[in-house]
């Protein structure tokens, strides 16, 4: 970086995850935020401007908008995270999810054009990949998965609806045309060979998600126990901070020794995962939960924005408990 403090320029740091990245960086002694007058906020030459001025711009944009900006800035030197789905699976670009596997943290630090990976992908994808890539869930199946997210991942509309509306829903299924804009990086950073089945679901609570993969007997390629998946996700991503593996069949975690909250990790930046079975029945189930505002966006950018300035990839990041 250019100098002892790292500039960072956030385009659109009133919005949900502009706002939850901006709060994370505000008190760091080593970033030095740059910001526009309101006035200037939908200027694109007066963005494209701050923009090369930063080490790192993240931008927090709808699609149309982020495309027309990283256009706009050309091959500047600016390292952009961009963290709408534009670019999510964009050739040059590199998936902002360090655990990925070994060599993505050395990826990132090479590039300067990185995609911020979308919460329920974030979950999905820390379960398929180490399964797919041990060879135990078959690249050309089409695995299900299944999640439910508080409403703001839904963004400042969807927030209003369940902040305003006195009989919103308590709990809705939605996507059901199953075209939902997170299947495509699912699919690519899984190694799938064909589109996952995803269910995504909103529940009336502000933050926190569940993300689900049953481990059926019709994607698997062998015979398989859940003392094995949990073994490979337990060995894949041993030693990292952000994403432990509760021990098999853990109850521990659960409320009321039943009950798995869907808030339980929120405003930190970790990502449990864990295996339940029943081995009858040959059926296995493996768990992601997380806060969709913390891995799942805007602590996913600030761990990158660490990655990329040298700093400990906690600094500013809660780990939890």
């Amino acid at each position: 970086m250019t100098s002892n403090k790292t500039k960072i320029f956030i385009d659109g740091q009133h919005g949900t995850t502009g706002l939850q990245i901006h709060d994370r960086l505000k008190d760091r002694p080593d970033i030095e935020l740059l910001e526009l007058p309101m006035a200037d906020r939908k200027d694109l030459a007066k963005r494209v401007e701050i923009a090369k001025s930063a080490d790192i711009a993240v931008l927090c944009l709808p699609d149309a908008a982020a495309k027309e900006l990283v256009a706009a800035l050309g091959d500047a030197d600016t390292c952009v995270i961009d963290a709408s789905t534009a670019h999510r699976v964009a050739d040059g670009w590199i998936y902002g999810f360090p655990e990925l596997d070994k060599a993505q943290r050395a990826k990132l630090l090479a590039s300067r054009r990185i995609s911020n990976p979308g919460c329920y992908p974030t979950g999905a994808i820390a379960i398929l990949r180490p399964l797919v890539d041990a060879g135990i869930v078959r690249a050309d199946s089409t695995p299900a998965v299944f999640g439910v997210s508080g409403y703001t991942g839904g963004g400042k509309e969807l927030i209003a609806v369940h902040e305003n509306t006195p009989d919103v829903e308590p709990f809705g299924l939605y996507g059901v045309e199953l075209t939902h804009k997170h299947v495509p990086e699912m699919k690519k950073y899984s190694n799938l060979q064909h589109a996952p089945l995803f269910v995504p679901s909103v529940g009336h609570y502000a933050q926190g998600m569940l993300v689900m993969v049953p481990i059926t007997r019709d994607i698997v390629a062998k015979k398989v126990t859940a003392a094995d998946v949990h073994k490979v996700l337990a060995d894949y991503y041993a030693g990292e901070t952000f994403v432990p593996v509760r021990p098999l069949s853990d109850r521990k975690w659960l409320e009321r020794d039943r009950f798995l909250r869907a808030d339980r990790l929120i405003d930190t930046n970790s990502m449990e995962l864990a295996v339940y079975g029943n081995e009858a029945e040959q059926q296995i189930l493996a768990v992601a939960s997380l806060d969709n505002l913390g891995k799942g966006a805007s602590g996913a950018a600030v761990q990158v924005i660490n990655l990329k300035t040298g700093v400990d990839e906690t600094t500013g990041l809660a780990v939890a408990a």
